[in-house]
Formats: C-alpha cells, sequence, structure tokens
C-alpha cells in the first residue's frame, strides 16, 4: 500500500497545476452549493457520510499496487458507484425536483416583463383586499431613483412580494402597519419606513398623514407610491410630485403598468393616468 500512495503521489506530481487548482476550485464550488441546497433537510447528514464513505474507499483502491488480484476490488467499486449514485436518485427525489424546480424559477429564465408583471399583480391584490377592509397601507415601489437612503431607516427585511406578506405587515396591531414598505427590484426591501411628509403650502389640508407622507416622498424621487385610505378604503397613486386620489381597483392594473414599464415613462407628469382613469382626481 505504501507503494501503491508513492506512486499516486508521482501521479500526482506531474499533472498541470493550474487545471488542478481550477478542477479543485470547481468541485468546491458545485459541493457548497449542493450542501447549503441541502443545510436544514433530512438529506445534509446522509450527504456527508456517503461522501467521506465514498472518498475513503476511492484513495484506499487507488492506492492498491495494481495486479489480477487487486483489479477485482475496482471493478466491483466501479459496479457499486452505479448502484449508489441510483440509489441516491430514490433517496433524494424531493431535494432533487425543489432544486430542479428552483432553477426553472431563476431570474435567468424570467424576463424583466414576467417579473414587473408579477408583482403588479400581487400589488393589486393587497390593494383590492386592504380597500375592500379599509386597511390603511403605504407602499413605495422603486423606479429609477434608488430608496435604500430610506429603507435604511425602518426594518430590513429582502422578503418576496406576496399579498399575504403585505397584508400582514398592514393588518391593525401589527407593530409595521403605521409606516410604509420599499420595494426594490420586485421585492420587499424594507418595512416600517417613515417617508418625508409633504409642505404644507403644497398639501391639501383635507390629506392624512399617509397621504402626506406618499405625496412627499413623490416630491423627492421618482418612485410610485400606493395609498390606502384606512378611512374610506379609498386607492390613490402618488408620482411625479402629484397624488391620483381615487384610482378605481380595476383599473390599478393599468395604470401601474403605464407608470412603471420604463418606455412609457416621460416627462408628461400625470398624463398616463388621467387618459386612462377619469373617475380619479389630481391633488
Amino acid at each position: 500500500m505504501f507503494d501503491g500512495l508513492v506512486r499516486y503521489l508521482y501521479r500526482v506530481s506531474t499533472y498541470n497545476p493550474v487545471i488542478v487548482l481550477f478542477q479543485l476550485v470547481l468541485i468546491g464550488l458545485v459541493v457548497w452549493w449542493a450542501m447549503r441546497f441541502l443545510r436544514g433537510t433530512r438529506g445534509a447528514r446522509l450527504v456527508k457520510g456517503a461522501a467521506l464513505l465514498l472518498v475513503a474507499v476511492y484513495v484506499v483502491i487507488r492506492m492498491l499496487p495494481k495486479g489480477d488480484e487487486w483489479d477485482r476490488l475496482e471493478v466491483l467499486y466501479s459496479r457499486f458507484l452505479f448502484f449508489a449514485f441510483l440509489g441516491l436518485v430514490v433517496v433524494f427525489q424531493p431535494e432533487l425536483r425543489r432544486a430542479l424546480m428552483q432553477i426553472g424559477q431563476a431570474r435567468l429564465f424570467r424576463t424583466q416583463a414576467g417579473r414587473l408583471e408579477a408583482m403588479i399583480h400581487q400589488i393589486c391584490r393587497t390593494a383590492a383586499y386592504l380597500s375592500r377592509n379599509k386597511i390603511g397601507a403605504l407602499v413605495a415601489i422603486e423606479r429609477t431613483v434608488g430608496l435604500s437612503a430610506w429603507a435604511e431607516s425602518g426594518v430590513r427585511m429582502d422578503a418576496d412580494l406576496t399579498a399575504e406578506l403585505l397584508n400582514t405587515i398592514f393588518y391593525p396591531g401589527s407593530a409595521l402597519h403605521d409606516m410604509g414598505v420599499v420595494v426594490q427590484n420586485g421585492r420587499i426591501a424594507a418595512a416600517g419606513v417613515q417617508f418625508p411628509l409633504a409642505e404644507s403650502d403644497s398639501a391639501d389640508r383635507s390629506l392624512g398623514s399617509r397621504h402626506r407622507a406618499a405625496l412627499g416622498l413623490s416630491e423627492e424621487c421618482d418612485a410610485v407610491i400606493l395609498v390606502v385610505s384606512e378611512e374610506t378604503g379609498r386607492v390613490s397613486l402618488a408620482y411625479d410630485g402629484q397624488l391620483s386620489v381615487g384610482v378605481p381597483i380595476e383599473g390599478l392594473r393599468e395604470l401601474l403598468e403605464a407608470l412603471l414599464t420604463p418606455k412609457t415613462i416621460t416627462g408628461r407628469k400625470g398624463t398616463t393616468v388621467r387618459e386612462q382613469s377619469e373617475e380619479s382626481t389630481i391633488v
């Protein structure tokens, strides 16, 4: 076995070190991703044990002297690897299915239009629910000007944007329901965010604190801010320093698409909203 170890080390020394390093890094990345994916699942310990056993047996097989007496073990080991692979596929079927689903849902396979449509769909769902139940809400959707400076003042979340999560955040009694939510790149970046209030001389005195905060933020950046009134359940949109009050739920999706799609953003403030919704009022 000592002679086999010496021959194995000699063969390794003849390899190109750059290629060996690249292969080791590649293998390490694959193993790291696999263990990160399996972390917290029932298969994590099984993979560690199986990997250590296979590596140990492989090293022993490679160090054995060459000859007909020992070649049988190498042949049996290769057959064992084949059946072990089939066994792992059966054992990790749920994990493999979950991994393939996550790969299919990765951003690489999702277009910008698809992400925007999914985000608008969730926002419209939560707007309809909150309006129907008269639950106040304040959601700022980032466009070209970043909202990170305001998001830092709230509670960082970095969570998937879903109607259920937004409904939970703004539900009365929640610790974050009184403040605003910042949406960046289709995700909930932060909640409990304090938005700047509009100046008293530039806002209608009848507006509540949520509407004044939405209008104030729209004056400092190009974000689109959704407001749901707690008293009336009325939905409003603030953008480009103006406030569109009384936006119908049926037309909310179309208005958000017009405001959030880059090619439709122009310098004519409020033109898109006024053309598509005669029921809303620009303040």
